[in-house]
């Protein structure tokens, strides 16, 4: 169980964080919260959004605030496995004038990887990505080299241009902890953009948290108890969404063609530990999944055709989800559809 003391701790790193980005980065408060949220429950995020929103500039200068190493990968469609990981090259040992293989790092070898417009390499570049996001680590031939710890993957994707782009498979979806949609500034939001923008630049931004600190709030996270009736009520919002099986509401069976997994649940319960904290709150609630359900179900939902040609997207079914799913516990408890989840 995490002290107050450490919570604390927690709490002022996320305070310190928010007043550096605030030097450079104008409002987009709710994507902040989430990108801080994944980094501190080990998670990776994916951020969609059209060009000019800073998606690029928040990342770079999230890094620099952490004082972590920070690499962008520009994805293009001649984009190679070995581009990215790294390769073995032959090289002359000066000592002994014997040739020699030695492993070349790749981009990937740094804390946090910015991969610009992912869905814009081919298939064979993203599964390179994919063993770095889920085991931390690339192979080369036959060897195995770790990555970095902490290691972040942020990912960009333009959701208006769709030309020569390859969508991600679901597999690699689902290592992206949460799906967040970067949305235009509101007009005092932009009107502060511009003014700062077209101004003398200042370069304000300093490094406030170590890595060995990250890491210790990392862990923290995982001490962070649950009650069994928050599980319970995140078990139910996913396992509706699962089409073909008894319990799954009507308007979920009409308008879904995919439902999500278990690394969903995991998630919603990592995020909302973390979420507790950085509200200086050793209680998860209930309010913390629903807070988290959008980003990290909408990319692990997936509408049919028919809801799809009526304009219905992924975030419209998780909110019909989380007005029919009953909160209180004695409430979820008694409903016979919720009795039905439980016992399957």
């Amino acid at each position: 169980m995490a002290d107050g003391q450490l919570i604390e701790q927690l709490a002022s790193a996320v305070d310190r964080i928010r007043e550096q980005l605030a030097h450079v980065i104008v409002g987009q408060d709710a994507v902040i919260d989430q990108l801080l949220i994944s980094l501190f429950s080990r998670g990776h995020c994916m951020l969609e959004g059209v060009p000019g929103l800073a998606k690029t500039l928040l990342i770079s200068t999230l890094a620099r605030t952490l004082n972590l190493s920070f690499n962008r990968i520009q994805f293009t469609p001649d984009l190679m496995p070995a581009d990215i990981t790294g390769t073995d090259i032959i090289e002359e040992n000066r000592s002994t004038g014997q040739r020699e293989m030695r492993f070349l790092e790749g981009p990937l070898f740094s804390n946090i990887i910015l991969a610009d417009e992912i869905n814009r390499t081919p298939p064979k570049t993203q599964a390179a990505l994919l063993e770095a996001m889920q085991e931390r680590q690339v192979t080369v031939g036959r060897v195995r080299h770790q990555l970095a710890d902490p290691f972040f993957v942020l990912a960009t994707q333009n959701p208006i241009e769709q030309e020569g782009t390859y969508p991600l498979p679901e597999a690699q979806q689902d290592r992206f902890m949460f799906k967040v949609l970067v949305t235009y500034p509101s007009f005092d939001e932009e009107f502060e953009v511009v003014r700062r923008t077209t101004g003398t630049p200042a370069d304000m931004v300093k490094p406030v948290v170590s890595p060995e600190e990250i890491l210790s709030l990392q862990n923290m996270v995982r001490l962070v108890p649950v009650s069994d009736h928050v599980i319970k009520y995140a078990l139910s919002l996913v396992r509706q969404t699962r089409v073909g099986e008894s319990h799954v509401p009507e308007f979920a069976a009409d308008q879904l063609a995919w439902g999500a997994g278990p690394r969903a649940v995991q998630f919603l319960i990592l995020g909302a530990k973390a979420r507790a904290l950085m509200n200086r709150r050793t209680n998860v609630s209930v309010e913390d999944v629903q807070a988290l359900a959008k980003p990290v179900l909408r990319h692990r939902v997936v509408v049919n055709f028919a809801a799809e040609s009526d304009g219905v997207n992924s975030d419209q079914v998780i909110e019909q989800l989380l007005e029919s799913t009953p909160a209180r516990e004695d409430e979820l408890a008694n409903d016979a559809r919720f009795k039905a989840i439980f016992a399957s």
